[in-house]
């Protein structure tokens, strides 16, 4: 998701590991992310030296909810003000994961496989994003 507007910007479907969605969060950082010096948000999942040592050597400053104890995120950076602003933003992830499992239908996949549920995450994912577009353009709620 990017934070300015909540869209979704990449939709990538593992097997269930320990590892998936750190790896899964690699790939689609790296053909995603062009801008240096962008920043990647996550939650305390990803909190890992592997993980956060990976987003520096990409050029990409981690945004990665801090563990109380053991955390890899450096000091610095969760004492930035955009890093409050992220915490505070991160919320919007959860919003789109409602959505897609009430209103796209996500709860429970209706197919078997990684390629065919990965379709199905395209879809539905887009229409969240057609779904935001229309609201942030004004069209939702206005009569026809």
């Amino acid at each position: 998701m990017e934070n300015s507007n909540g869209l979704v910007v990449d939709v990538e479907i593992t097997q269930a590991t320990g590892r998936a969605e750190r790896e899964a969060a690699k790939k689609m950082a790296a053909r995603t992310i062009r801008r240096p010096g962008a920043t990647l948000g996550a939650d305390k999942g990803y909190d890992a030296s592997e993980f956060v040592q990976t987003l520096h050597a990409m050029n990409i400053t981690p945004h990665i909810a801090a563990k109380k104890r053991g955390s890899a995120m450096e000091e610095h950076v969760t004492q930035q003000d955009d890093y409050r602003i992220w915490l505070k933003l991160r919320k919007r992830i959860e919003e789109i994961f409602g959505w897609v499992k009430t209103i796209g239908g996500f709860r429970k996949t209706r197919f078997i496989g990684t390629a065919k549920v990965q379709a199905q995450a395209l879809l539905t994912f887009a229409a969240w994003n057609l779904t935001r577009m229309s609201t942030l353009l004004g069209w939702r709620g206005r009569p026809a």
